[in-house]
């Protein structure tokens, strides 16, 4: 007997979750616009003390061996990174939905944060080979986010995902994300979207959200940004900073050589500059857990 599934109650679950800081809405606005300047993250961040004083905090940790500490927030984010800057936004804000276990896809606690970031990291290095224009600051928020929908619907999945995994072995399913849609009716991605509109995301995040998996199916306009979350997802994977059971269970869409110059050797040159920023990351964010 197949489990089931109810496609209302994930939709009730997504209605019924809590809106988005101010701060994160305004952060997620500010990184939509190409124009954005880092003064625009600093104005976030300054009219919040816990913010501010978080920042300082892990400018001036072991991880970063300042000689001299930093008393500036305006240096403390020029030399920390907007990306890290950005994560701890996200992450300050966010409550439980990038920390908690993802029992379905039996994740690990923080498993999502850590793929999700990995993904972030691999996205803006993506964004440097781009053939044509290309909005490379939204390529690192779009990684950030692109896995949300999997909050939601682990809990939903918990007892289909033994099914979607034999199904894959014998081959009668394609790909983790076929299975998503046979035995629940929808996938990770598509709930990620309804999250994302429930939040109000600006459209670029809500179909690169939507497309991470089916890049080739996005908008024109968009498509770029959904080819490189689709890239960077994959190379969380590649690293091994997956989510569970689902890791390296997606198929490559190689229509990403119409957007990315990505060959075998910059791909090697994306991981390892992914890598290094992401152990940056966490080392600074773990430190922070640690003395809160």
């Amino acid at each position: 007997m197949e489990p089931k599934i109810s496609c209302e109650n994930i939709r009730e679950a997504i209605e019924n979750l809590p809106m988005l800081s101010p701060n994160v809405s305004r952060l997620l606005q500010v990184l939509s616009d190409e124009d954005y300047e880092l003064d625009d993250v600093v104005n976030i961040v300054k009219y919040d003390a816990v913010l501010t004083a978080k920042v300082l905090k892990i400018v001036n940790s072991p991880v970063f061996g300042l000689l001299n500490p930093v008393t500036s927030l305006e240096r403390a984010i020029s030399y920390l990174g907007k990306w890290i800057v950005v994560s701890i936004i996200l992450s300050d804000n966010t409550g439980d939905l990038f920390s908690q276990p993802l029992e379905g896809y039996e994740g690990q606690q923080n498993a999502l944060w850590r793929h999700d970031l990995f993904a972030a990291f691999s996205c803006s290095e993506v964004a440097r080979l781009a053939k044509q224009s290309f909005e490379t600051e939204l390529a690192f928020t779009a990684g950030l986010l692109h896995d949300i929908g999997k909050f939601v619907f682990a809990p939903f999945w918990k007892q289909a995902a033994p099914e979607a995994l034999k199904r894959i072995a014998e081959g009668s399913i394609t790909d983790y994300l076929a299975a998503e849609r046979a035995l629940a009716g929808m996938d990770h991605a598509q709930i990620g979207y309804e999250m994302a509109k429930h939040w109000e995301f600006p459209q670029p995040l809500q179909q690169a959200i939507l497309y991470h998996h089916t890049p080739q199916n996005a908008p024109e306009e968009y498509r770029a940004l959904a080819f490189a979350a689709h890239i960077g997802d994959m190379c969380a994977m590649m690293a091994g900073c997956d989510t569970g059971n689902d890791g390296m269970q997606y198929p490559l869409d190689n229509g990403y050589a119409e957007y990315f110059d990505v060959t075998s050797n910059s791909l090697a040159q994306i991981l390892m500059e992914a890598e290094a920023q992401f152990k940056k990351a966490i080392s600074s964010l773990s430190f922070e857990e640690e003395v809160d």
